[in-house]
Order: C-alpha cells, then structure tokens, then sequence
C-alpha cells in the first residue's frame, strides 16, 4: 500500500478514537485547507496532541502546532513520526502567544479549535492569532454555540472562572464571533455550524459508556463515525437542534487601510 494512503488512513483512524464531534470539526477544517504543494505555514494554536496539525501536513501545509506542554508536544511528535509525517509541535501557552516574536506575521493560515472558551482574555487571543497572519492569511475558528443543549450535565455548567483548562464560557453567538473577528483586524468571509443532533447523541454515548472504560465508549461510538456525517444537518433541521459548535472563517486584508 502507498505511504500516502497508510498515512490518510492512520491520520483517518486517529480522528475515530473518541467522540464524533472531533472529525466533525476536521471536515469542516479540511474543506477550508485545499491540498497544496506550496508548503503554506499553517499554525494550529491550542492544538492538544496534534491530530489537525498532522491532518494539515497531510494537506501539504507546513504545519505547526502549540501545545499546552512538553508531555503534549512528545506525544504530537510521537504520533507524527508514526505516521511518518512532517509535523512540527512547540510547547507554548496560547494566552502567551502574542509574545512570541518569531510567530509574527508568518502563516498563511492560523487555526484556533474549540480554544477560546478556555482563556478568560479572548480578545487578547484572537488578536494574537490575527497579528500571526500575513496580510491576506485566513484564521479558521471553532468554538461552542452559546445555545447548545448539554450532552451531558457538567456541559451545563457552571463555569470556572480560572483558566485550569476547563471552559471558562459556555459558548458565544454569532454575533459575538463576528465582533471578536473584526476587533482584531479581520474580515469575516463565513459563519457555519458543526456537530447537531446526531453527532451529539452519538458523543453522548462516548461520554456515558466511558465512564464505565473508554474502551467502551470508543467502541460503542466507532460503528456510528461512517453513519452520522450523512443524516446530521438534516435530522438537525427537522427536530430544530442547535448545533453544539460554530464556525469561523476570517482573513486579514491584503492592502492595510
């Protein structure tokens, strides 16, 4: 079998391991990262064990990814190396990084997943990711819908008010997206959501059957990552669902005003 395909295929299997809502996020990530033999840098901030930075590589971008720690940062480089794929990982605290001097101004794409409802300063963060871009770069963005309907109970809050690595917000409107885009310099190209009624289900009994062994949830869960794609926005539309994460695509104008 070619490399390339034991790689999209490991990469494929990686994304299966836990609830349906992580490749809900990928594909949405994915059809905004066209395969490229242009080596764009991309910079996947806030990226726990890198299975988007990998995904990105595999896409053909330059691929960086920050992670909370050097036990993270290994195990992103360890499953890099197995796939045999050219992904970068650097230990960096994403509320820092407008610090780092060296990030400034550098990729063409920056992704934050499911991150700024980690970090009480939000705007900080959003600013910083923008001030990495360069003139023209996009900032792909996902986070929770402030009107989602909790999977579970501790989904329902209440919310810390430290940053320990929970969410520190349940979430944000649209609007509020749109405001955090263009406060940092950034104009919005489009708005979507991920993860409705069906994919909640399903990570439902990830969660519920993993409290009794992970194993379990993952393989209660497995069968249903082929199914649930199909029928999501659908059965979402028809039963009225909120999706549980929105969606963001802005970029940094090319000529400054």
């Amino acid at each position: 079998m070619p490399p390339k395909v034991v790689q999209k295929l490991g990469h494929a299997l990686s994304l299966r391991t836990w609830d349906t809502m992580v490749p809900d996020r990928w594909r949405w990530l994915s059809r905004h990262l066209p395969e490229t033999r242009a080596g764009e840098r991309l910079l996947d901030v806030g990226c726990g064990s890198g299975a988007f930075t990998i995904g990105a590589a595999l896409r053909g971008y330059d691929a960086l990814g920050l992670t909370w720690d050097d036990q993270q940062r290994e195990r992103g480089e360890g499953r890099a190396r197995t796939l045999g794929v050219p992904a970068r990982f650097r230990a960096l605290d994403a509320r820092r990084l407008d610090e780092a001097d060296d990030l400034r101004q550098s990729f063409a794409v920056v992704v934050l997943c499911e991150v700024i409802e980690h970090v009480l300063d939000d705007r900080r963060l959003v600013r910083a990711a923008a001030g990495c871009l360069v003139p023209g770069g996009r900032l792909l963005l996902t986070t929770p819908n402030v009107d989602y309907r909790p999977i579970v109970p501790e989904h329902a809050g209440p919310f810390t008010e430290v940053e320990n690595g929970d969410h520190v917000r349940r979430g944000y409107t649209r609007e509020q997206l749109v405001e955090l885009a263009r406060e940092a310099g950034l104009a919005v190209e489009e708005l979507d959501a991920v993860s409705g009624l069906l994919s909640q289900k399903a990570t439902w009994v990830t969660y519920t059957a993993g409290r009794l062994s992970p194993h379990l949830g993952r393989a209660l869960t497995a069968p249903l990552h082929p199914v649930v794609p199909l029928f999501d926005r659908a059965a979402s539309e028809l039963f009225g669902w909120p999706p549980y994460s929105l969606c963001m695509v802005a970029s940094k104008p090319r000529f400054p005003r």
